[in-house]
């Protein structure tokens, strides 16, 4: 594979993927080769969601802004003497906006190839088997990844509606919200929401590979719902209790689930261990 610039012919070969063995065993050489193809595929693909989405710029903006104004409504009624105004600062400000947009954007559009990129880097060193739990993982982790940033997105407008209700009453101020820092805000609420739905996931996963057993996850159930709510209060970049509270509960939700799903698929294997046993 070649290209032609400024009449000197480029080699691309490089760019290519190293050929796995059947046995998945490569050397540590072609697995960096492998890492580095998968990393540029992963990019070029967030880059051409981004370029697409700059065609829809405006309405991805009024979209992204809506938790700002939906709590800016709201908080006119419950607060009517508060005032609060979003503004741009700064010449690039705008620019950086727009990068911001398209960004988050490009990259939730993208999720299943740059998931797919990742399931592709590790199924070479997993068995037949496991190679089949690693699709699983890939077509169910995009879906939760989704749903957790809509959550993390849904829930901002209460939590503005919270934080700048902090503001006290009968004094003339005005609450400037930045625009760009408004953003910023948003995107690490939202990965943050998406990120973390996946942590169950992974959990059974591991269990389908063997590693973790449904009974261990019984006996630390406890702490695992202490984490939970400990990594909601530290992950989320709010102060205020309902952001925890809507991390919290949610995955405290999909944890046990995982872990009812564990103990059905672990009685499910032990069924067929049981039938396939000589006499």
């Amino acid at each position: 594979m070649a290209v032609m610039i400024a009449g000197r012919r480029l080699s691309l070969a490089w760019l290519k993927p190293p050929v796995v063995p059947h046995d998945g065993r490569m050397s540590l050489y072609d697995h960096l080769r492998e890492l580095r193809y998968r990393l540029i595929a992963s990019v070029v693909g967030i880059g051409l969601g981004m370029g697409a989405c700059a065609f829809w710029f405006s309405q991805l903006y009024g979209l992204l802004l809506w938790p700002l104004r939906t709590a800016e409504a709201n908080l006119a009624q419950s607060h009517p003497d508060l005032v609060l105004q979003a503004t741009n600062e700064g010449v690039t400000t705008p620019f950086l906006i727009f990068m911001k947009v398209i960004g988050i954007s490009g990259l939730l559009v993208t999720a299943p190839w740059w998931l797919h990129q990742l399931w592709a880097f590790i199924v070479p060193g997993l068995l037949a088997k496991e190679r089949k739990w690693a699709r699983i993982f890939v077509v169910t982790a995009t879906p939760l990844f989704l749903a957790g940033t809509v959550t993390g997105f849904l829930m901002m407008p209460a939590a503005i509606k919270v934080l700048i209700g902090f503001t006290p009453e009968g004094f003339e101020v005005v609450n400037l919200l930045t625009i760009d820092g408004f953003l910023s805000f948003l995107i690490r609420v939202m990965l943050v929401f998406g990120v973390s739905y996946l942590v169950p996931l992974v959990m059974l996963l591991l269990n389908l590979l063997g590693v973790l057993s449904s009974q261990h996850m019984k006996k630390a159930r406890p702490f695992i719902i202490l984490a939970a709510f400990i990594f909601s209060a530290v992950a989320t970049p709010t102060t205020d209790p309902f952001s925890m509270l809507a991390l919290a509960l949610p995955l405290t939700v999909l944890l046990m689930v995982t872990e009812q799903i564990a103990r059905a698929v672990e009685r499910r294997r032990a069924r067929a261990d049981e039938a396939a046993a000589p006499g």
